[in-house]
């Protein structure tokens, strides 16, 4: 599973005009699942996301989970896209929606089971996500 997540100061997805998850200051996890993810690698990415020291404090860097900042979950297969030949990005090692719809929704799970604030995006809609990303902090997680 891959994720990009950005340290945010706000973060919101719209669906069909209509906002259906956001944040105030935490966390933007766009998650992409590969055709050999599973149910462990979920729980092991949500576990690294919520415990990332990204957040600057005068003890030195805390996690969301440290802190109790929510995290926005938006559902991204285009994260599996290959590039490498033409112009043309390739979607062959995405896991199909069928897959990776319930690998995203244990992601959530299992950020809720820690105790983390949890919003979401609608798995396979047309969204529209918008950030204030905050530093800027962005990173590439991969399990």
């Amino acid at each position: 599973m891959r994720a990009v997540v950005s340290r945010v100061s706000s973060a919101s997805v719209t669906v069909d005009g209509a906002v259906v998850g956001e944040v105030g200051r935490g966390l933007l996890a766009l998650v992409g699942v590969g055709r050999d993810d599973d149910g462990a690698r979920a729980r092991t990415l949500a576990r690294k996301v919520h415990e990332l020291r990204v957040f600057p404090t005068d003890d030195g860097a805390r996690s969301a989970d440290d802190l109790g900042l929510p995290v926005l979950v938006v559902s991204q297969f285009t994260l599996y896209a290959d590039t490498r030949k033409g112009r043309r990005p390739s979607w062959d090692g995405a896991a199909p929606g069928e897959v990776a719809e319930p690998l995203v929704e244990e992601v959530v799970a299992e950020l809720r089971r820690r105790g983390a604030t949890v919003a979401t995006g609608v798995f396979g809609a047309r969204m529209a996500v918008a950030s204030v990303n905050d530093g800027p902090m962005t990173l590439l997680l991969e399990v």
